[in-house]
């Protein structure tokens, strides 16, 4: 099994090893025994399906919630040389029923659906008929009312394991809490099934939370630094990703908005054109994402805070899914606080479901608010122990300072106490500041002994040493009374000197800025500006090979096999299939189109007398021999020996290339040379100095080295 594992992950994924706990899943699931898999977005849950489907007699049924999904992973199976289809909405009545006989006539491995068209007509009574050796349950915590997504429509899956018991049932989430996992496998009746859970670190991911001023100033200057990279920022309302979207568009940029209300044409154009590169930037609410495959999202920015954590690590696990580095950012501020408190509020929820959403979002709310390592909260919350800081999150790059902002804390509290609890951040911030405007004026504030008391900080610093004070605990909020401020216990410990506070720094953006680019690597090595020129040129050609084919550009190669490529440089087929994501169907299709723009490209980057691509001398040498020229015209033309000229083209028959070695040498030399090596005991591999002389020197190492590979293949023909 192990060895039939690799084969299948090889020839159609076209990697060399399995990710941690994919291969215990894939012999769990083939001993047909259920299973519960939490693995990070881009972890490779589907690979624990998609082989057992390939191994497996008999129809794997895919059961996903959005249409997107479905049409991206059934493009990339097929990309791959696997038979895949979807059935949903999006097809006409004749191409479902096309579908439908497929699957009927045992012409399909896997079968994508989703839960409400699986349950409608008479589709689940067809499962009877389509010999279904695997249900495996994508998204399964949408079956979950403690779930962060939960759909109604998933509930009727809880009758697969009564009306199919022999067939085991694999289910698969990003995200899900203890309370979350015990809740899929009640539901769906598989209490006893193992659950692997695979580590949600996802250290490709940059994470850093920004200061919520000046949104659109710092996306700008984010995405400037990006260039023709994939991106997603996510807003709460639909108004936001218009307005963020316009914003972007009139600075030049390649963005569209996404959102719930716009017609169902539009949304699909929008998120084609966006998995198809044709724009860099999608604007959307959380109604975009769930399921996209796109692998070349190389940043997700939330410009509002999400509700929960879950629902932050799931669309921050969109970017970075092909493995490479990707950045992370999260606007922060008071408001999203007031903000997501008022929808919990206002929502219809029971009481209980409030209490719940009211805790998710505190976690989500430290989570912004950390000054150790926001990794480790993270994992935290998904009950993963974490040893050390990543190194890779704000927090542990710029370790936060911290200062005695006791004085500071009791003016800001003593602000609140004089005006009887009846003010919220901005009024407070107007008379710390002495601000004599109509409001000030109309209440007297203007009055107070701690008018103006803080006019030495600008509004968005007191903005952000009270948030901090709140978020510390000296001082509450009521949100039932306009948000305004009230002090508690620890309050009046602060005002009578008896309790020390302390905050962080406030870091204004042009500092930030600066030390940033400060921080920031200088010029590149001549080799990474060659590389970096290759990945932009392949990409070009990703593209244009993904238009023809009307495919979205990951589906050919993803970005970490293009990066790949563009530092290794494969010039031949053996060296091309040894890139990690290229199988045996992806090679045939794309890969000697990607050798020649590499090697075109090695050409014209390469002075006389260097080497920039290794191999690239083999290929010259084969282009040659293609034409017909012999050795000795072959070692002419290029100025090399014919020594030379025949150990590339044994190295090239090595690798798998068409060549005829025996043409190469007269027959009675070979019968000659190899009776002297067998009388020695001689191989490839051994040194050729005792044959040579043992045939006084009447052969060159050229003819010995050509003899013995001949002999080689010869021998390996017969077995």
């Amino acid at each position: 099994m192990t060895h039939e594992k690799l084969d299948v992950l090889k020839k159609y994924f076209g990697y060399d090893t399995f990710r941690p706990q994919q291969a215990e899943i894939i012999d769990t699931v083939m001993a047909n025994k259920d299973c519960l898999v939490l693995m990070p977005t881009g972890g490779g849950k589907s690979v624990c399906f998609q082989i057992p489907a390939i191994l497996k007699p008999g129809l794997t049924v895919v059961i996903s919630p959005l249409i997107a999904l479905m049409k991206d992973q059934v493009e990339a199976l097929r990309g791959n040389g696997v038979n895949a289809a979807f059935l949903n909405s999006s097809l006409s009545s004749s191409e479902q029923d096309q579908i439908l006989w497929q699957a009927k006539l045992g012409e399909l491995k896997l079968l994508y659906i989703a839960p409400e068209r699986l349950f409608s007509g008479s589709t689940f009574e067809f499962l009877k008929d389509w010999n279904v050796s695997l249900f495996a349950i994508d998204e399964s915590h949408c079956i979950s009312s403690w779930g962060h997504d939960f759909r109604p429509e998933y509930r009727q899956l809880n009758t697969l394991k009564q009306r199919f018991p022999d067939v085991p049932v694999i289910a698969l989430t990003a995200t899900a809490d203890r309370v979350t996992r015990r809740d899929i496998l009640k539901q769906l009746h598989i209490e006893h099934a193992e659950t692997f859970i695979s580590s949600f670190d996802r250290p490709n991911l940059s994470l850093s939370v920004l200061p919520g001023r000046k949104r659109l100033q710092q996306i700008q200057s984010f995405i400037n630094k990006h260039e023709n990279q994939a991106g997603i920022i996510y807003c709460l309302s639909r108004k936001g990703t218009e307005t963020v979207a316009a914003s972007l568009q009139s600075a030049g940029f390649k963005a569209e908005y996404y959102h719930a209300g716009l017609a169902a044409d539009k949304r699909s154009k929008v998120q084609e054109k966006f998995l198809k590169d044709d724009i860099q930037i999608i604007v959307a609410t959380i109604a975009f994402g769930m399921g996209i495959d796109k692998s070349n999202v190389r940043w997700v920015i939330h410009y509002n805070l999400p509700s929960n954590v879950e629902s932050f690590y799931q669309e921050i696990g969109r970017a970075g899914r092909d493995g490479s580095a990707a950045d992370t950012v999260l606007f922060y501020s008071y408001m999203d606080i007031i903000t997501r408190q008022d929808m919990i509020n206002n929502s219809d929820q029971s009481v209980e479901q409030k209490e719940l959403l009211h805790a998710k979002l505190n976690r989500m709310k430290q989570y912004a608010e950390a000054d150790i390592c926001r990794r480790r909260i993270l994992l935290s919350y998904f009950n993963e122990a974490v040893e050390k800081d990543c190194g890779n999150c704000d927090v542990c790059q710029n370790p936060r300072t911290r200062f005695d902002a006791t004085i500071i804390a009791q003016k800001a509290l003593s602000g609140i106490a004089r005006t009887d609890q009846k003010v919220a951040m901005g009024m407070l911030i107007d008379i710390l500041r002495g601000s004599r405007n109509r409001n000030i004026l109309q209440f007297g504030y203007d009055k107070l002994p701690t008018f103006g008391a803080g006019h030495d900080l600008r509004g968005e610093e007191w903005s952000e040493y009270i948030g901090q004070l709140l978020n510390s605990g000296v001082m509450d909020i009521a949100y039932d009374e306009a948000h305004t401020f009230k002090l508690n216990p620890a309050s009046w410990q602060v005002l009578r000197g008896e309790r020390k506070v302390d905050l962080v720094k406030f870091i204004p953006l042009s500092e930030r800025k600066a030390r940033e680019e400060e921080l920031a690597p200088k010029e590149k090595p001549k080799q990474e500006i060659i590389r970096d020129a290759l990945f932009e040129r392949l990409r070009i050609l990703r593209k244009q090979m993904a238009d023809a084919l009307a495919v979205p550009p990951y589906v050919v190669f993803t970005d970490a096999t293009l990066s790949e490529m563009a530092q290794k440089k494969p010039v031949s087929e053996a060296q091309m299939k040894a890139i990690s994501g290229i199988g045996e169907e992806r090679f045939r299709r794309y890969g000697e189109t990607f050798i020649k723009e590499i090697v075109d490209f090695a050409k014209e980057n390469t002075k006389p007398g260097t080497r920039v691509v290794k191999g690239l001398t083999f290929v010259e040498t084969y282009d040659l021999y293609k034409e017909g020229y012999s050795v000795k015209v072959i070692a002419e033309k290029r100025n090399l020996n014919a020594v030379t000229i025949i150990s590339h083209l044994v190295k090239l028959k090595e690798d798998g290339h068409d060549i005829n070695l025996k043409s190469l040498i007269d027959d009675r030399a070979y019968q000659t040379i190899i009776k002297a090596a067998q009388e020695l005991q001689i191989g490839k591999n051994d040194p050729l100095k005792p044959l040579f002389e043992q045939l006084n020197e009447q052969f060159d190492y050229g003819q010995l080295r050509l003899s013995l590979a001949i002999l080689e293949e010869e021998r390996e023909r017969s077995f």
